[in-house]
């Protein structure tokens, strides 16, 4: 008897590694397509359901598919409301996993024919280039899965008739809900719903529990697997709770909703004979069961995702923004989510640098509210660095050019916010017209920046033109300004102070076009 346990822990072990193995793989397979899907296609609760689904289903992870609509949230790329629809649809695209294991893995039963196969995929990972080594990658986490429900199997087939439903909690009201905590336990410790689910399987199929028994505990692990989640987000940013918030509370209702429909389904699938001892059938009628009642939720819910997102919103209601808010920590494990919070941060920080620039321009010295924000740009800068350097992004993929686009943007708005720091300035150019004029041209220049950021206006183009008005006018600044010093002398301070003011011009609209350029 004793040693059927740790042939079934070997194989949640092994099931459990499958499911990384396999989500790695997948998700290195897709690449930044499924980021593109999920940001084209998410226009409403309901297709983003749609895009979460899909996206889960075929990347095997809705840690993966959240954490990925956080960092859109976060970039500004969805609003919260749209990002509900993603959550949603996760919890239908991740019960994929266990009508793999019902129908290939009882059905078919692959166990045996799996053993070559992770052979096989080790090869394509080690000699395989591009594609090719992500496949193998992902064949070895699909057949770890199938070896690992075959060895969960085969420690259970020890107990068969020494463990009966009789010992479990009885198929009663209060017996069900002990069974929901069994199965929230279950994923607490396994840290995966998908693994819970498939041990629910193979105790239903060794008669170690009956099924509404089973279809408990896979409530159980439904709502469990939310948990996981809320705890990630312990300390992060108002996205990043808000989304766990949701994640639990959607979880929990739709636990509810499935509690009351577990009486009727079994009698229903009992009376189309889906639970019946037909090896495989009461795995199938666990997976249908699992599957309706995820899509019943989410269709209940999408009509009132706006109620939803405000009761979300009361909760966790906005901190005091600042400029490096959406810097998250947690964010850190899905690379692309991190550069988009890091890149979409990067550009309010740039923001914020020209507005403050524009309001300098207007005075003769630093007004202590501009020093304010210059002292916060300041600190956002050196965080979001730090923070860049920390995300891990795959030398030559998309998000490894958008990090050193953001890191060549970091450091011109630091160079910028040097050169806005130097005070008197403004009372030279005030004392020259020339400067004075250029100056004004600096000012409008700013103003249809961000203008035409707000209409999403293309202003690359605009800003090199700006940097060759400057460059020119500094030429001929410099010479006129010789010139006037030979024919009526001044003291060399004031001709320094002069030609710096146009320097510090000229230096200034090189660092907006630079700026602008790695920010498109």
């Amino acid at each position: 008897m004793i040693a059927g346990w740790p042939v079934i822990l070997g194989g949640v072990g092994l099931f459990l590694a499958g499911m990384i193995i396999l989500t790695e793989g997948l998700r290195s397979l897709a690449g930044g397509s499924l980021r593109g899907l999920l940001s084209k296609y998410t226009k409403s609760p309901a297709s983003g359901a749609l895009a979460g689904a899909f996206t889960t289903a075929l990347i095997q992870s809705s840690s993966a598919t959240i954490v990925t609509a956080v960092g859109f949230v976060g970039a500004g790329m969805l609003t919260f409301s749209q990002s509900l629809g993603i959550i949603f649809g996760a919890n239908i695209g991740t019960t994929l996993t266990g009508w793999l294991v019902a129908l290939l893995g009882f059905k078919i039963k692959l166990g045996l024919l799996a053993l070559p196969l992770v052979l096989l995929g080790v090869i394509f990972k080690i000699y395989g280039r591009g594609v090719s080594k992500h496949i193998g990658w992902a064949l070895v986490g699909f057949s770890l899965l199938f070896i690992g429900i075959a060895t969960m199997q085969e420690g259970a087939a020890v107990f068969e008739g020494m463990i009966m439903p009789s010992m479990f909690p009885p198929d009663t009201l209060f017996g069900r809900l002990q069974l929901v905590l069994i199965g929230m336990a279950v994923t607490l410790v396994t840290q995966s719903s998908s693994a819970g689910v498939a041990t629910a399987m193979v105790a239903l199929a060794s008669g170690a529990v009956s099924f509404p028994q089973a279809a408990a505990m896979v409530i159980g692990m439904d709502v469990g697997t939310t948990f996981t989640a809320a705890l990630a987000t312990i300390g992060g940013s108002t996205p990043m709770r808000r989304t766990g918030y949701a994640h639990v509370i959607y979880n929990i209702l739709t636990g509810v909703m499935a509690f009351f429909l577990l009486g009727p389904a079994t009698t229903i699938l009992n009376t189309i004979g889906i639970t019946s001892s037909v090896e495989g059938s009461a795995q199938i009628g666990l997976a249908l069961f699992h599957t309706f009642f995820n899509i019943v939720g989410v269709v209940l819910i999408l009509p009132f995702t706006m109620p939803f997102a405000r009761l979300v919103r009361r909760l966790v209601p906005e901190e005091k923004p600042h400029l490096a808010g959406l810097l998250d920590k947690h964010l850190l494990k899905e690379p692309a989510a991190a550069a988009d919070a890091a890149i979409f941060t990067v550009c309010k920080i740039r923001d914020q640098q020209f507005q403050c620039l524009e309001e300098a321009l207007s005075h003769k010295h630093m007004p202590d509210q501009i020093q304010d924000k210059l002292d916060d740009i300041d600190r956002a800068i050196t965080a979001t660095r730090l923070y860049v350097q920390e995300i891990r992004a795959e030398v030559g993929s998309v998000e490894h050019h958008r990090l050193i686009e953001a890191m060549h943007a970091l450091d011109h708005l630091r160079r910028l916010h040097r050169r806005c720091m130097k005070d008197g300035l403004g009372a030279v150019i005030a004392k020259d017209w020339r400067l004075q004029r250029l100056s004004g041209v600096l000012r409008r220049s700013l103003q249809w920046l961000a203008s035409a950021q707000e209409k999403g206006r293309a202003d690359q183009a605009y800003a090199a033109k700006l940097f060759t008005l400057m460059q020119r006018q500094n030429s001929g600044y410099r010479k006129r300004v010789m010139r006037e010093a030979s024919i009526q002398p001044s003291s060399d301070e004031a001709l320094l102070r002069r030609l710096d003011g146009m320097r510090w011009l000229m230096r200034v609209t090189y660092h907006l076009w630079r700026i602008r350029a790695h920010t498109q």
